[in-house]
């Protein structure tokens, strides 16, 4: 099977871009190097992944040349597919490209084709007004149904391609039984996950696709819902391949679990000046505690997020769907960490010395473990479904801090309205509903009633 792989070149033309390569691998005989055309700046690109800039224009102008990138690689995927390999020779091959490039002016009017499937997930993508959040888990249900359709070639329908109007129930449960079992079939079919990666994260360095449970398979079939409602509306299709799909389609999570307000004092108050690094971290990580946003809208704040004394910021999640200003008023202690890192010349604009989300994450685990905040929770394990005990430290994260914010509000207020207004949740939001956890104090306040 054909793998390619994107470079980019040194030189720069004379507006200070780079033209993306491409290495197309045949076989060991059939290896060739290929101009696109495609000039970028070399900045915004890292070991073959485009780097999103923040600018909706620059963005916009980067997603346009990756989609053209993308369509490219399928080109010469599909042209080494389905073409015989006796017949399959370098100059072939760049004369199709040059063709793909520069098609000729037909004379006669040609029959239009059917909409290609992938397009059409675009075309989507691009008019819905979607958050960029979920535009990254629906690129990942795109990369699992590329990875499928290539995994249904490699057994015999050399041929195969997914449909709108012919995608079938039975299509269905193939791909969801293709993705319970990408994490075994990565080691018969290498050259998928070359060709289209699980994980296209430089920072994870994963290329072997993770075990994926109910959650994650349900999740990626309501984003897949969502599509094909959508093109029914837009008349594109009448097909509804999962009308009579009979999996399960509703997530299960285990209770939540939070540190308590006097475990986060003994955080906040541990002393960790020798080591100013993961002091910083821990300061950035009991901020977010105070104010109970995600990480992502942690790492976006800026000083001009402080308005009246209150943090103010519009969830990413929900921007492009939802938009709404959660204001969350800083207390005392927050207006101390903020106190603390104002002068700071290392913070390039931030509220705070933010690192990477996944640093982050490593960080807050050996922040609990040093400050010794290590005590067994029930957690159930997102794969199996089964319950687990685990120590809290070997499991914090960033969204720790946003349940601890949340639990913590419900103790005191026991008003999901009023506590969702400051963590950014609609009313009767399912998500919320999670965090509503009956704690043993209010355990016994309710058992004292019958006394």
């Amino acid at each position: 099977m054909a793998t390619i792989t994107r470079n980019i070149t040194k030189g720069k033309n004379p507006s200070g871009k780079s033209e993306l390569l491409l290495r197309l691998c045949v076989s060991r005989n059939l290896v060739m190097r290929i101009k696109t055309g495609l000039w970028m700046d070399p900045e915004r690109f890292d070991k073959g992944t485009f780097i999103m800039p923040k600018d909706s224009a620059a963005r916009a102008e980067l997603r346009s040349i990756e989609n053209k990138i993308i369509d490219i690689e399928r080109f010469l995927i599909d042209l080494c597919e389905t073409t015989p390999s006796d017949a399959l020779t370098k100059e072939l091959v760049m004369e199709q490209f040059d063709q793909f490039l520069n098609p000729k002016p037909e004379k006669k009017k040609r029959q239009p084709r059917d909409p290609n499937f992938f397009d059409i997930f675009e075309d989507y993508i691009a008019k819905k007004n979607i958050s960029e959040w979920r535009i990254r888990h629906l690129r990942v249900l795109k990369r699992a149904l590329m990875r499928y359709e290539l995994y249904v070639r490699a057994n015999g329908s050399k041929r195969y391609k997914i449909k709108l109007d012919e995608f079938t129930i039975d299509d269905v449960n193939r791909f969801e039984k293709f993705l319970r079992s990408e994490h075994e079939l990565h080691e018969k079919y290498p050259e998928i996950y070359k060709t289209i990666p699980a994980d296209t994260h430089t920072n994870r360095k994963k290329p072997k696709p993770l075990p994926k449970g109910d959650n994650t398979i349900i999740g990626l079939f309501g984003l897949m819902r969502a599509f094909y409602r959508w093109c029914r509306d837009q008349d594109l299709t009448t097909n509804d391949p999962f009308s009579k799909y009979n999996g399960k389609t509703t997530e299960v999570y285990g209770t939540p679990y939070y540190i308590t307000i006097e475990e986060r004092d003994q955080i906040a108050d541990y002393d960790l000046s020798a080591t100013p690094s993961l002091e910083a971290q821990r300061d950035i990580f009991i901020f977010q505690c105070l104010i109970g946003c995600r990480v992502s809208d942690l790492m976006a704040m800026t000083p001009r997020s402080i308005i009246n004394g209150a943090i103010e910021y519009m969830p990413q999640k929900t921007k492009g769907e939802r938009p709404k200003v959660v204001r969350v008023p800083l207390n005392t202690r927050a207006q101390a960490l903020v106190e603390k890192y104002k002068d700071r010349d290392d913070l390039g604009g931030k509220l705070f010395p933010f690192i990477s989300s996944q640093k982050y994450n490593v960080a807050i685990k050996k922040i609990f473990t040093v400050c010794g905040v290590d005590r067994l929770v029930t957690i159930l394990n997102p794969t199996t479904g089964e319950e687990e005990k685990r120590p809290i430290n070997e499991i914090a994260s960033s969204h720790l801090a946003r349940r601890t914010f949340i639990g913590n509000l419900y103790k005191k207020v026991k008003d999901p309205n009023l506590v969702g207004s400051l963590s950014g949740h609609k009313e009767g939001s399912k998500a919320f509903a999670r965090y509503r956890d009956i704690d043993e104090d209010m355990k016994k306040e309710l058992v004292g009633l019958l006394d």
